[in-house]
């Protein structure tokens, strides 16, 4: 078995990750993404999946997606709707930190 290192960070500039990219920082298959775009949990532009490129956004979302499928032991969908709530919540704080009450 191969042993990978994952960076974690944030990402500055929207680079436009590849499939590949986005597998590998998931730790997961490119056919795990590939049925996440699918199934419409990602997105991504781009006709065929080798000419697929992710946002940063796109990246983290998937990231929390597969969190939450591991440690929860999720289904897909479910895992989806969690990363949905989080980004409203990530979303909402940060609105609240831009007003100075959070």
């Amino acid at each position: 078995m191969i042993e990978r290192h994952i960076l974690t960070g944030i990402v500055i500039e929207d680079a436009g990750f590849t499939l590949e990219d986005i597998s590998y920082a998931c730790s997961v298959s490119a056919e795990w993404v590939v049925r996440h775009v699918e199934e419409g949990t990602l997105d991504c532009v781009g006709g065929s999946a080798a000419e697929w490129r992710f946002s940063t956004r796109e990246l983290a979302r998937a990231r929390r997606i597969r969190a939450v499928e591991r440690d929860f032991d999720a289904v897909p969908e479910l895992a989806a709707l969690v990363a949905d709530l989080l980004d409203e919540i990530d979303g909402l704080r940060a609105q609240l930190r831009r007003t100075g009450r959070g």
